[in-house]
Order: structure tokens, then sequence, then C-alpha cells
């Protein structure tokens, strides 16, 4: 993977220097720090940079207000030393929280996370998602793409072509790398390929060529009825 640029907000010098060190040693990331928020929201919009750090508390604007305004492509880390705000970071749809003080070992898995969602966006263009099994990174046709369903703290992915792929992540996190117009989420643990469904109810879907039905959540039943009816 190119390197890719970064940008880090936060308004206590010390903490900016902490990631100018991490990302160093991380290798192939350029970043580019600012203290004063309102300058560094600038720069994003300017820059459109891969990934951001962003610190939550800080004086003239919270970095959540920023997170609100970053373009929709652009992937974001929180670091801060306020835990409370950690479940607002993700409704946010951030790619981690790096609660300070934080070590360079939690630094660096919050980063392959973003790597992961980065490569996933650069990818699109080619039609595949990567996603990441055990250490390996593992490139998928879209296409080839039967269902996805959540597993705990995994993802399991099960292609047309046979078999499946593992990853650790959200569903939401995989969905995100898959064109809207080509799946459907149909139950809190399934979205499926709108291609592959054969016949389907209010409750269940049957994929085609398959012996395979999936259950359509009641929550999920009237958007699924509504897309799948018009296919």
């Amino acid at each position: 993977m190119k390197e890719i640029t970064c940008i880090a907000i936060d308004d206590e010098p010390m903490a900016l220097l902490v990631i100018e060190q991490f990302c160093r040693r991380k290798g192939g990331m350029e970043l580019t720090t600012y203290s004063e928020p309102h300058v560094g929201l600038e720069a994003i919009r300017r820059r459109k940079p891969d990934l951001v750090f962003l610190d939550i508390q800080m004086n003239s604007i919270s970095g959540l207000e920023i997170a609100d305004m970053l373009p929709q492509e652009c992937c974001f880390i929180f670091t801060t030393a306020h835990a409370r705000y950690a479940l607002d970071g993700f409704d946010l749809d951030a790619v981690d929280f790096l609660h300070k003080p934080f070590s360079y070992e939690r630094f660096e898995t919050a980063v392959d996370k973003a790597l992961r969602r980065i490569e996933a966006h650069r990818s699109l263009g080619s039609e595949n998602i990567v996603v990441k099994q055990e250490y390996t990174n593992v490139s998928i046709p879209i296409s080839d793409i039967l269902y996805i369903e959540a597993l705990g703290n995994y993802v399991k992915i099960v292609r047309a072509s046979g078999g499946h792929v593992l990853t650790r992540a959200n569903l939401k996190a995989v969905t995100d790398m898959l064109p809207e117009s080509m799946f459907l989420r149909i139950h809190r643990s399934y979205v499926v390929s709108i291609a592959a469904v054969d016949s389907f109810t209010r409750s269940r879907v049957l994929l085609r060529n398959r012996e395979l039905s999936l259950p359509i959540g009641q929550q999920y039943a009237a958007h699924a009825t509504e897309i799948l009816g018009g296919h």
C-alpha cells in the first residue's frame, strides 16, 4: 500500500509529539499536525487526507464537531483523555478511539484498522474489497460475495464461488465497503447480495441455486420487501 497522508489536531503540543513519534515508528505515514483546530479543519478540507487523528475536548471547538464536518471518505481516529466520549465517537463512525495515554501497540492496532478501511475505499474502483484474515490481506471480488454474517467480533463473508473469509470487524465496517445498490441489510446479523436472492417472504430470503435461506429481521422487513420487490 502506498504512503498515506495524515493530519493530527490537538491543542496539546505534547500529544501531537507522541503521534508524530508513533507515525515515524510505524512508517508509510506522512503527518502534518495542527494545534489550532479551525486551521486543522481548513487543512483537511483543502488537502483531503486519508486519515485524521482528532482530540475531542479542545478549547475552541470539539473534535466531535470537527468529525461531523469531515468529508465522508475521510477516516478518523479519536485521541482523548476522556473515555466518556467513546460512544459518541463510534456513533460518528470513528475507526477507533485511543484513550490517552496510549501505547505504541494500541496506536498501531488503530492505524491498521484505518489502513484496511482506506485500502477498501481505494479498491472500490477495481470492484474488490480487501479485508484482513488473521495476518493476511484478502482481496474479494464484490461480485463473488453471496452474503455477510456478523459473528460476535468477527464477520463471515460467504463467497458465491465457495468457501468464506472470516475477518475481525463489525458488520457496518464491511458493509460500508460495498456498493449500496448491490447489497441489502436484512437482519442485524446479515447483509445479502441482492442479485443472489431468488425469492423472499417478509421473514426470509431464499438464495439462488442454493438450498439456503436467511432470516429477515422484523425492523428490516418493510425496507427489504420494498427493495427486493423492485428487482
